[in-house]
């Protein structure tokens, strides 16, 4: 298996885990339920910085979905 296949694998499963928590904080925020959405922005944004470090998405873009998220929450 070529490297480029593997890196390919890697960075699609992380980018499938940040899509799926950021629906649980979606639906979390939805429900208006303060307390798991805090504790699923957390979650969120280690996971966003965590890809960020590892070049799966860019900085800017993980700071940004996190600056979006924190303001979904601060409206609760």
């Amino acid at each position: 298996m070529q490297t480029s296949e593997k890196s390919r694998i890697k960075n699609t499963n992380i980018k499938t885990s940040i899509k799926t928590v950021r629906g649980k904080l979606f639906a979390a925020v939805a429900a208006k339920d303060k307390a798991t959405s805090e504790k699923v922005y957390r979650a969120y944004c280690s996971l966003l910085d965590k890809s960020a470090k590892k070049g799966v998405i860019p900085q800017n873009t993980a700071t940004r979905r996190k600056a979006r998220a924190a303001d979904m929450i601060r409206k609760l």
